[in-house]
């Protein structure tokens, strides 16, 4: 049986991602976070809707040691998921020293690892804030990557030129760059979506903490050059991102991959406003939000939305929710949360 790490698995998209490799694979997987940003519950969450259990590990990648040494007992693993990084914009442009200990400490020692132990398979949670303000939409992987518009991008694009450079010089080593543009939504059951510890930064978890009177939402911006004034995005549904890492996964463990650094952009190839993206939760869940408009948000992009053609070429891979279905999804989990 082949093992798979995943680390960050306690969080949003990592949660999601165990709940596929567990429903549509036999690996024996194993989930590695230190709760920094998640909750163990998650796990149950997990298990109650896959009924399989899994191996979890309590850990801070950043310490080397204790890295070593934890997973030295696992045994062979044959591949890696990697999500574990702090991921928040606005956090990032206030501290940025921290997201650059943590997102790059982090990843320089799951390399180290995986090199001194053999693992060739290393899948990579990117992000669409590599391509900055891009010049033309949609982005398709061969954009050129412009500055970046905050430290969390920065780091996104440091990390994919580690992991390049390592692929680049231990042959045997192998790697597949996912960019995620904006993922949303929940688990269709209602058991499992995202869950900020503290006031969300991303914008559907403020809608729907908005609409049980939880929060308040503000729109950052209403005079960018879009159709509405308000910032545009490729907003697609969470269980898309994690199928796609199954697939990933299939990809390299399976040699497809034509290239030892892959890159592939994870978006609907649709561009949504924010103003859109409300109206779209309030025809689904039939409540009007109240909203006040904001001044723009230091280290928001303008628009960005996906070419994902590759993707589905080469991953075999297709969005299949529209934003009515991410809205619904994300508005079943939280009233899902009301009643716990």
């Amino acid at each position: 049986m082949q093992t798979i790490l995943v680390t960050g698995g306690a969080g949003y998209i990592g949660s999601h991602t165990l709940v596929e490799l567990l429903q549509n694979t036999d690996f024996r997987v194993v989930s590695l976070d230190n709760f920094s940003n998640s909750l163990e519950r998650s796990y149950e969450r997990v298990q109650k809707i896959c009924k399989r259990n899994f191996e979890t590990i309590c850990l801070d990648l950043c310490d080397k040691t204790r890295l070593y040494e934890a997973l030295g007992q696992i045994g062979h693993i044959d591949g890696i998921i990697h999500f574990a990084a702090y991921k928040s914009v606005p956090e990032s442009v206030k501290e940025p020293l921290l997201y650059y200990h943590n997102n790059l400490t982090s990843l320089n020692n799951l390399l180290s690892y995986a090199v001194d132990n053999g693992i060739k398979h290393f899948i990579f949670s990117s992000s669409c804030s590599v391509y900055g303000n891009a010049d033309d939409l949609p982005v398709t992987e061969a954009s050129p990557l412009k500055k970046a518009e905050s430290p969390y991008g920065h780091t996104k694009q440091v990390g994919e030129e580690m992991i390049s450079f390592v692929s680049q010089a231990y042959p045997a080593f192998s790697a597949v760059l996912l960019r995620y543009f904006n993922p949303v939504g929940a688990h269709l059951s209602g058991l499992l979506g995202e869950l900020p510890l503290n006031r969300p930064n991303n914008l559907v978890p403020i809608i729907t903490q908005t609409a049980v009177g939880k929060n308040a939402l503000t729109v950052f911006g209403k005079d960018y050059p879009t159709r509405d004034g308000s910032c545009i995005r490729d907003y697609i549904h969470v269980s898309d991102i994690a199928d796609a890492h199954v697939k990933a996964l299939d990809y390299l463990l399976s040699g497809k991959n034509k290239t030892r650094c892959s890159i592939f952009n994870l978006g609907t190839g649709t561009g949504i406003s924010v103003l859109e993206a409300i109206a779209s939760f309030e025809k689904v869940s039939g409540k009007k939000l109240p909203y006040t408009i904001g001044g723009r948000r230091a280290g928001d992009v303008v628009s960005i939305y996906a070419n994902n053609s590759l993707a589905k070429k080469e991953l075999s891979w297709s969005p299949q929710y529209g934003i009515d279905d991410m809205m619904l999804s994300a508005w079943k989990w939280q009233q899902h949360l009301e009643t716990e």
